[in-house]
């Protein structure tokens, strides 16, 4: 199954979790895509600074603070993920609704451990 993830809020720096996350959804075979503030490669990913319309992705990884995420809400319903993944301290009852209006599954979870334990 294709479960091919946008990684929102990619960084750089190798003490993100978000950078963490990338190395391992490429380590588990998971077509990945990213989308940061800064340009540049990790584990052979390209962090993207412009948004772009990647089709057929199945999870959306958040890893921006409810704050932050506002200005993604219509970005990512219209992207048509199969689900929103709200890494710990991303957690957002408001998106949640919208989400819900969309037909879009969403949890709070941390992907990494969703990885380890085959959750994924």
């Amino acid at each position: 199954m294709n479960k091919k993830t946008l990684v929102l809020g990619a960084s750089l720096k190798p003490n993100r979790y978000s950078n963490y996350a990338i190395q391992r959804l490429v380590a588990n075979n998971i077509e990945t895509v990213a989308f940061g503030l800064k340009e540049g490669k990790v584990t052979g990913i390209k962090i993207d600074t412009e948004l772009r319309n990647y089709e057929n992705i199945y999870s959306v990884t958040l890893y921006l603070n409810p704050k932050r995420q506002t200005e993604y809400y219509d970005y990512i319903v219209s992207l048509k993920p199969k689900r929103v993944i709200f890494n710990p301290g991303t957690e957002n009852p408001e998106f949640y609704e919208i989400l819900k209006k969309n037909n879009i599954e969403f949890e709070a979870a941390c992907t990494l451990v969703l990885l380890s334990t085959n959750q994924y």
